[in-house]
Formats: C-alpha cells, structure tokens, sequence
C-alpha cells in the first residue's frame, strides 16, 4: 500500500503484483509534455484494436489448453471466481472519471497479460501463434497505457492512480493456471466491449 507515481506504475506492471496508489493531482505531473499530438487518436485506435482481437486471443487460448477447458469452457472460465477492477462508468459518466476508470482497466490488464504470458511460456512453449498474440496484445495495451497517462497528466494534472493488479498465479497447479488465464481473458472479452462503447465517444473528433 502506497502513493506510486505513474512511472513506477509502468515498472510494475511488468510482473503481476498486488499494489495500490492513491489517486491524487498535483503540480508535478511528469511527461505530460511528451504527448505527441495525435495521442487522442492514437489512444481511440489501440481501444478499437484491443476490442477487435479480444474474441480471437480467448478462442486461441481455449484451443491451446485442450481439454477439458474445450468442452466445458463455461464451468472452468466462468469468471466469477476471478478478481477484475470494477468499471462502472458509462457514456453518461464525466471524461475524466471515464479515463480514470480506464487507466485502472488497461494497467490490471498488462500486469493480467504477464502473468498469463509467463504461464503459457511454460506450460505451452511451442504455441508460438498464442504467445505471439499476448505479446502483441501486451505491447498494444502498454502504449495504451502511456498514452492514458498522458491524458490523464495533460487535461487532469492526475499522475497517481488507485491500482490493484490482482492475483499472481505463481506457485499454483498447472490446471490453476490455466484455468485463471481462461477466466481473466473471457471477462476480457466482456470488459473491454463495454470500454470501448464507453471511451470510444470520448475520444471522437468533434
């Protein structure tokens, strides 16, 4: 528990760890002067993106964990047994508490995708179409999260944010692993509809 600015967030969600920061604004806000100027843009893009592919990286990832995960995925990666950031914004919901509420979804996210990715390298070494998908959707979701962070400092003057990153699957069984990486991914495939029917209106051109 602890105030962490957003830099040591970005570090941290190298590896899956439980850790809080309090959402605070201040007159310190770091880099917000590095956004480039399309970052609005940018950040709509790599929603739509994360949105588009979420479907197949959960359907790829049931085929490569085979059984039973195949024929009873709805028992096993039901996700209500699996912790995940409450969203509760909508298109009615004020910009900024939107972009907090995402920031806070893509940062659970990454440190999720890591520990999913470590799992797989493990378990599934030779899938190499699965792993290169998580990697492809990690690298998306961390510019995702740069991005937020510069409109979150930029417009808001917010540099610390409450984050939890859930539950590490480190010491559990090879079939516990599997099975949290299937529940985190199918709540993927709900939350990040819902996020980007939510931040995509924000985002839009005028």
């Amino acid at each position: 528990t602890g105030v962490v600015p957003f830099v040591a967030l970005l570090l941290l969600q190298r590896r899956p760890v439980a850790g809080r920061a309090l959402l605070v604004t201040g007159s310190a806000c770091p880099g917000h002067g590095l956004c480039r100027s399309n970052v609005q843009e940018q950040t709509r893009r790599q929603v739509a993106l994360l949105n588009a592919t979420a479907q197949d990286l959960f359907s790829l990832y049931l085929k490569c964990q085979g059984e039973p995960f195949s024929s009873d995925t709805d028992r096993l990666c039901n996700p209500s047994g699996v912790f995940f950031p409450a969203f509760r914004v909508n298109r009615t919901s004020e910009r900024k508490e939107v972009m907090v509420a995402m920031y806070k979804l893509f940062a659970f996210l990454n440190a999720s995708l890591g520990n999913i990715t470590r799992d797989q390298e493990e378990l599934n070494p030779t899938a190499k179409e699965l792993l290169d998908r998580l990697h492809n959707t990690t690298k998306t979701t961390r510019g995702l999260i740069s991005n937020l962070t510069c409109l979150l400092c930029k417009n808001y003057n917010i540099f610390q944010v409450d984050v939890n990153y859930g539950e590490s699957s480190k010491g559990k069984s090879s079939f516990k692993k599997k099975q949290q990486g299937c529940q985190v991914l199918r709540k993927y495939v709900q939350v990040i509809a819902q996020a980007a029917r939510v931040l995509l209106p924000h985002l839009s051109p005028p």
